[in-house]
């Protein structure tokens, strides 16, 4: 994976504007901590990004999606307590307070909040679609931050190669899958699924899709041999059937990331996605 900042010289952002460590909540002595990078414009519409890394892992710092900023868009790239900080679904709870965060600073750090998208990757693309299909959801919405009061509601949702059902995630893995998924959902739900199934389908994107969720874009390897493509397919299919907008790119022969997922044609597949215009459920923060 590129780093950031080469990304950043290779598309010409060297003169974009970087804020990092910009605190947006505290959890009892924890500092919760994003960094936004704002293309040379006023008030960009803005994207949220959510790192991967198994839950367990990873870092704001990694922004794959950077290329964007030529597109237009500012992105806030969040850190969100990890499953070896604290089980599910602490992670949400963050993230969600890190929207609200950015919809009360919106005039402070000058970035148009009025419409946010979420983008994550693997671990992350799992969270993204979570929290923009559960706005509203009291377990889900929790109570970290001072901006109670503002939407947590995001208008688009794109999930690269992430997870959408963890009850049925097992079953779907490779045999190289499973060492990773395995040790991971145990820090992630405190269990497997099976031990924690109203956990585990609280986690899942799949179980709370309704006619108000946002548009969605998926993107997934279909040789993926760590999270498995099917997971991609049955988020797709959930919002099929509830006749709400989604397209599932497939990749073939692509495995878990890699650089043709943030390639020029993917960059530009996701920039036209989220600049479409919103007819439909998503298009106010509820």
């Amino acid at each position: 994976m590129k780093s950031f900042l080469f990304l950043l010289l290779t598309v010409g952002l060297a003169s974009a504007d970087t804020q990092t460590d910009i605190e947006y909540a505290r959890v009892g002595d924890l500092s919760l901590k994003l960094d936004l990078h704002r293309p040379a414009m006023p008030k960009p519409p803005l994207i949220v990004y959510v790192h991967g890394g198994a839950w367990r892992a990873g870092s704001k710092s990694d922004v794959p999606i950077a290329a964007l900023m030529e597109e237009g868009f500012a992105i806030a790239s969040v850190d969100y307590r990890l499953s070896t900080q604290a089980v599910f679904p602490a992670q949400v709870h963050d993230i969600k307070a890190a929207i609200r965060f950015l919809r009360a600073s919106a005039e402070r750090y000058q970035v148009d909040a009025t419409s946010i998208a979420i983008v994550g990757s693997s671990a992350g693309g799992h969270l993204a679609a979570l929290v923009g299909v559960t706005n509203g959801h009291a377990a889900l919405e929790g109570t970290v931050g001072l901006h109670l009061d503002e939407s947590s509601a995001v208008q688009k949702i794109v999930s690269l190669y992430g997870a959408s059902n963890l009850q049925t995630i097992l079953e779907q893995s490779t045999e190289f899958g499973l060492k990773m998924r395995v040790p991971a959902l145990e820090l992630l739900l405190g269990g497997q699924p099976g031990e924690k199934p109203e956990l585990a389908r609280l986690a899942s994107p799949v179980s709370h899709v309704d006619a108000a969720d946002p548009p969605l874009l998926l993107i997934h390897g279909d040789a993926d041999p760590q999270m498995p493509p099917q997971q991609s397919a049955e988020l797709a299919k959930v919002y099929e059937a509830k006749g709400l907008k989604v397209k599932l790119i497939t990749l073939p022969g692509s495995r878990h990331g890699g650089d043709e997922f943030y390639d020029r044609e993917r960059t530009g597949m996701m920039a036209a996605f989220l600049s479409a215009a919103l007819d439909g459920p998503g298009k106010a923060a509820r």
